[in-house]
């Protein structure tokens, strides 16, 4: 596993210790900047796997399938990490501290409209996800370092027509009460 391979796992777990740091410091410690301290820290993560992966590339490596991701994890992190943070805060205070509501489960017209709204966000991660990918094709000016980057951009738009045809499936045939998520 190269390096950008291992700040992608090292990004991913921070991201998760932060997000339960902050958690932790917001409801067990009642420690509100404490809380939002470690929330703050999330885009920096995404900011050090950026230039992590930008400089391995800058220094002549070949893009590999870890910097292709690193792009992904960085504009799904942008665009759903606020709702990633919110879903664990939800869970946090009633699983955890036994407060707030039970999460709510979404069935039919309902889940449609809200699966859609993720795939809003799929979309929006895509554009940015794609830039981010098309810029590095570009800024380094050598298609046999970067044909992993745009192997996965197709990839990916094949992902993102998949994840459409399963949002409009939920439309068509509404999930039912007792249905399993996917």
């Amino acid at each position: 596993m190269n390096a950008v391979a291992w700040m992608i796992v090292i990004c991913e777990a921070a991201f998760w210790a932060a997000v339960i740091s902050g958690l932790a410091a917001r409801y067990l410690f009642r420690r509100q900047k404490l809380g939002m301290f470690f929330f703050a820290l999330i885009p920096l993560l995404d900011a050090v796997l950026f230039f992590a992966a930008g400089i391995d590339l800058y220094q002549g490596a070949t893009a590999t399938m870890a910097h292709a991701i690193a792009a992904i994890y960085i504009a799904v992190s942008v665009v759903f990490g606020k709702s990633m943070i919110q879903w664990a805060d939800e869970r946090f205070r009633y699983y955890v501290l036994k407060d707030g509501s039970k999460p709510v489960k979404r069935y039919g017209l309902d889940y449609a409209k809200h699966y859609a709204k993720g795939w809003g966000k799929h979309v929006l991660s895509f554009a940015i996800g794609g830039i981010l990918l098309a810029g590095t094709v570009f800024l380094i000016q050598a298609p046999s370092r970067t044909g992993t980057l745009s192997q996965l951009l197709k990839g990916w738009s094949v992902v993102l027509c998949i994840d459409f045809l399963i949002m409009a499936s939920f439309f068509v045939m509404p999930k039912k009460k007792g249905s399993r998520d996917i």
